[in-house]
């Protein structure tokens, strides 16, 4: 589980990083909010009484928050790079109806819904990517405009109303799992052992990487903590979903979409130019960013998942409606700031970012297994994202920033 942020990320900041550190070397920004989770899940266990870690509700959490964990990870790259998305929502109910559409109506097999609605949301991505990169029109302007142009879109294409009846195969994404092998389920407890060691090898092989470089490296204390928190914590989940359903085909998803994404914003040319730009745009343009290109393609990536998030929500629902993806653009920025990004950019992972939108679905969880009214969830998940960016803005004066 990668935490930290490229080493681009924090110039010309770098110097000031250890004075946001404890004395064990631990970085608040990075474990902040992981502690945060545990907190928060420990609340609300002994305040359920237990019911909030069953493994129905486990594998329920997954599912009805595999929607914002999608939009997050896309998120965070916007917001490192110093812009905003609102018309993410509007793209998932767009994007749904003409999945269902396509399926219903034009013949098309499952796979191939699934296929024209990534498509379908890479062109809009690649839409709003223009306007901002090319035109230089500001993306909360552009996106506020496909925030509302999309969603009419969607209430013309479904008039209104609604379209079920879809394939088996095409609501499995969203709601369905692997066979299971007993109880408990070999299958899931096998891939989340995988997992685990997967962590640990590239946890390692990080640390490793650091010490070639001459970097700072974390104390062997937190380091190992963090490991073995991680590795619990997989391990954990992976038995309570073997006595549930069995392993959810979006985790799957999800999961890959975390390894590739976190390689791709820590090892690649794209992802050093995002956080270049998100950290100081005019020295990024003097070194060569071609900052266009890079604004244009991190809009089609956020439509890409977008179309992605349509799939699974309108597979969680099993139809499609014109109200679906209301709010989803607040929750998926939400999770990205509690997720430790920075307001002003060039700050912000994918780990955080799916953090935070965890935070946000155990909260929504243990809300609802209490009954707390549906406005004192939005009220209690408004300071919630008050407070990270309270945490974010503070710990940077006290480090000088």
């Amino acid at each position: 589980m990668t935490t930290t942020t490229p080493v681009q990320a924090k110039d010309p900041n770098a110097a000031q990083t250890p004075r946001r550190r404890l004395r064990l070397g631990v970085d608040l920004r990075a474990y902040g909010i992981l502690a945060a989770l545990l907190v928060i899940v420990v609340l609300f266990q002994i305040l359920t009484g237990g019911r909030l870690l069953f493994p129905g509700n486990v594998n329920n959490l997954i599912q009805q928050n595999a929607y914002v964990l999608i939009l997050a990870i896309g998120m965070v790259i916007v917001i490192v790079a110093g812009h905003i998305d609102l018309s993410v929502g509007s793209v998932v109910a767009v994007v749904g109806a003409i999945a269902a559409i396509s399926m219903i109506d034009w013949g098309l097999p499952w796979w191939g819904a699934v296929i024209l609605s990534i498509v379908v949301g890479a062109i809009i991505g690649a839409w709003q990517g223009f306007w901002v990169a090319f035109v230089g029109i500001p993306a909360f302007i552009v996106t506020l405009a496909g925030m509302l142009l999309f969603r009419g879109l969607a209430l013309v294409l479904l008039t209104g109303g609604t379209i079920s009846g879809l394939p088996a195969p095409f609501v499995a994404i969203g709601s369905g799992a692997l066979p299971k092998a007993g109880e408990p389920d070999l299958i899931t407890l096998g891939v989340a052992a995988a997992a685990s060691v997967v962590v640990v090898l590239l946890q390692l092989r990080e640390r490793a990487a650091q010490r070639r470089l001459d970097l700072p490296v974390e104390k062997p204390v937190s380091f190992w903590a963090k490991i073995i928190i991680a590795v619990v914590a997989i391990m954990y989940v992976g038995y309570l979903l073997s006595y549930s359903r069995g392993l959810p085909i979006i985790l799957l998803i999800l999961a890959a979409l975390v390894v590739v994404y976190t390689f791709i914003l820590n090892r690649t040319v794209f992802g050093r130019h995002v956080y270049a730009m998100g950290g100081n745009l005019f020295a990024a343009m003097m070194s060569g960013v071609k900052t266009k290109w890079v604004n244009f393609w991190i809009f089609v990536n956020m439509g890409v998942l977008a179309g992605l998030a349509g799939v699974v929500s309108t597979a969680r629902a099993g139809s499609a409606v014109a109200s679906a993806g209301t709010s989803f653009e607040l929750d998926a920025i939400a999770a990205v700031f509690i997720g430790g990004a920075a307001v002003q950019g060039g700050v912000g992972t994918v780990v955080g970012a799916v953090i935070g939108g965890l935070v946000m679905g155990v909260l929504n969880q243990g809300l609802s297994i209490l009954a707390v009214d549906a406005a004192w969830q939005q009220a209690i998940k408004g300071l919630v994202l008050l407070a990270a960016v309270a945490f974010d803005v503070l710990s940077k004066r006290r480090g000088g920033r």
